[in-house]
């Protein structure tokens, strides 16, 4: 068993293609703040010597949920002091610019979300996760 769990909670009313972009963009700045060596990201070598890097040697769980529960699931995850990160509907129109200033002018329970990461004790990530169904 793994010491710590990755799990990410998508809003499923939101189009694929919209909620891929979302999950690449919470990844990438996640795993920039939490490092390979947490993530256990290795080098897979296929039988031709081609390496596959950075790939985690942990399941990642792909979960879904409406914007309301990931809101709360926010607040579970920032109470027991769990690294998220998250991503929202002013997120995703325009340039960063134009979202940065979007995001500063809606209040927080005015906010659609579109996903969170999560990354903590298994025990911990499990437990806030655990009322999900699996994205399929």
């Amino acid at each position: 068993m793994f010491e710590n769990k990755l799990v990410a909670v998508m809003n499923e009313k939101i189009e694929p293609g919209v909620i891929m972009n979302a999950l690449a963009h919470m990844c990438i700045g996640f795993g920039s703040e939490i490092g390979k060596g947490p993530l256990r990201l290795t080098n897979y070598i296929d039988g031709d010597e081609g390496s596959h890097p950075s790939i985690s040697e942990m399941p990642f769980m792909i979960l879904k949920a409406n914007s309301n529960k990931i809101r709360a699931l926010r607040l579970a995850a920032e109470q027991a002091s769990i690294q998220f990160v998250d991503f929202t509907d002013t997120m995703t129109i325009g340039s960063y610019i134009e979202q940065l200033e979007r995001t500063k002018q809606v209040k927080e329970a005015d906010l659609i979300y579109y996903g969170i990461v999560l990354f903590g004790s298994w025990d911990k990530v499990s437990e806030l996760t655990r009322k999900f169904s699996l994205w399929k």
